[in-house]
């Protein structure tokens, strides 16, 4: 029996050969932790080892992303925590100025085709976009990790999902991805790593991958793994240098098998509180917003920005309303500034910020108020989640037309 991709890449890291359900102790490359919890993975670490030195610095990492740079003093004491025993142990440190840990590893050719990844961010398995295995941990795992360099798994269960047509020019990767969601919910994938099929999934560039994977989690998923085209390869060579990409056999075992018809995808959106709540973008137009939010690990790429930026050049944000943009990284961010693309979207009325993970849990800025509505490229829309207020979930272009207007609006209104 053949094996899926989930299976060779554990194989590979475990010196034995895998299947599904199986449970070992598989080597871990690249080991990282971010400013929430990086501070407790360092006391974790020296309670349990004292001052001996980690498995291996040079695949040891600390990623400052969420609360960046420091907005309380137990923020600026943790980061500092951590800077410290970086210091000690020799370890890189990718410091407040660099942007969202899970990209900036990616870009970094850090995490990259068949590697094991983790840190303690539950949307690390976005790396699966890059061909990586990505898994969020807690602080306790990820110290002991940082010492020996291994860490225990179940092998997960391999769902196959067939994405039936092609991307309609109106519609987005977000919009695909919250497709996908309305179809699997939370329980079709749940504790199983998915792999998707399909030309309109495989025409994806890597921007548009790393959202659909981006929230492989919010479906209740382990990874999310796409094959890669010429284009999505010559993109990653790039960040990562050679590499050579991990294909399931022909004769994989599945634990099933889904189709997902997109001929007919339309703007779409998630409504409060949960990101499988997905409508039609018009099932809600003419809805009151008071602000937008394009940003987050899954839409603060290049591309997602310029995707709204099309829309948002030489309009404005609604009087009243507000529009805050937080690029995914310092790169990211450095691209659009000399293209200008961030002159043009202030001159609309937008807030940019520097690269960092933005509003998500409070993490820093773009929060709502009680009785405020948001709507938002972010991943989740759970109460509390962004503020007291009402958060919609969407993409970049539907956020753009929204705030331009001051009500929930789809893109087409502004297709040329």
């Amino acid at each position: 029996m053949g094996k899926t991709i989930i299976e060779k890449i554990i194989s590979s890291h475990s010196g034995s050969d895998v299947k599904s359900g199986d449970i070992v102790w598989m080597d871990i490359d690249v080991r990282s932790a971010r400013d929430f919890a990086g501070a407790n993975v360092v006391k974790n670490y020296e309670r349990e080892y004292g001052n001996s030195p980690v498995e291996d610095k040079k695949k040891t990492f600390f990623t400052f992303d969420l609360v960046a740079p420091a907005k309380t003093i137990k923020y600026a004491v943790n980061q500092q925590i951590c800077r410290n025993f970086a210091k000690k142990h020799g370890i890189k440190v990718y410091d407040v100025d660099m942007g969202i840990g899970s990209h900036v590893l990616m870009e970094e050719g850090k995490a990259r085709p068949g590697a094991t990844v983790v840190g303690t961010d539950s949307h690390m398995n976005i790396v699966s976009a890059v061909g990586a295995f990505g898994q969020g941990m807690g602080d306790i795992d990820v110290a002991f990790i940082f010492k020996t360099g291994k860490t225990w798994f179940q092998v997960p269960q391999t769902l196959k999902v067939k994405i039936k047509g092609k991307m309609p020019e109106e519609a987005s990767p977000k919009d695909l991805v919250l497709k996908i969601i309305k179809e699997l919910g939370t329980t079709i994938a749940l504790g199983k790593a998915i792999e998707f099929y399909g030309e309109g999934i495989e025409s994806l560039d890597l921007s548009g991958r790393i959202t659909v994977c981006s929230m492989v989690t919010e479906m209740g998923g382990i990874a999310g793994f796409i094959p890669f085209t010429e284009e999505v390869k010559e993109k990653m060579r790039a960040w990562t240098g050679n590499f050579e990409e991990v294909k399931a056999d022909k004769d994989a075992e599945y634990s099933g098998e889904i189709e997902i018809d997109i001929s007919n995808l339309k703007p779409m959106l998630a409504a409060p509180y949960h990101p499988k709540n997905v409508h039609f973008v018009s099932e809600y137009s003419g809805q009151s917003i008071d602000s937008g939010f394009i940003g987050s690990c899954t839409n603060g790429r290049e591309e997602d920005i310029t995707a709204a930026w099309r829309i948002l050049k030489g309009r404005k944000v609604a009087l009243g309303k507000r529009l805050i943009i937080v690029p995914t990284t310092k790169r990211v961010y450095g691209n659009l500034l000399r293209k200008g693309i961030l002159q043009d979207l202030f001159d609309s009325g937008a807030i940019i910020l520097n690269a960092s993970c933005g509003g998500c849990a409070e993490g820093h800025a773009g929060l709502t108020g009680e009785g405020e509505i948001q709507i938002t490229t972010g991943n989740r829309n759970f109460a509390g989640k962004q503020g007291k207020g009402l958060t919609f979930l969407a993409s970049p272009e539907t956020v753009a037309a929204s705030v331009i207007k001051g009500v929930i609006t789809s893109q087409k209104e502004f297709l040329n």
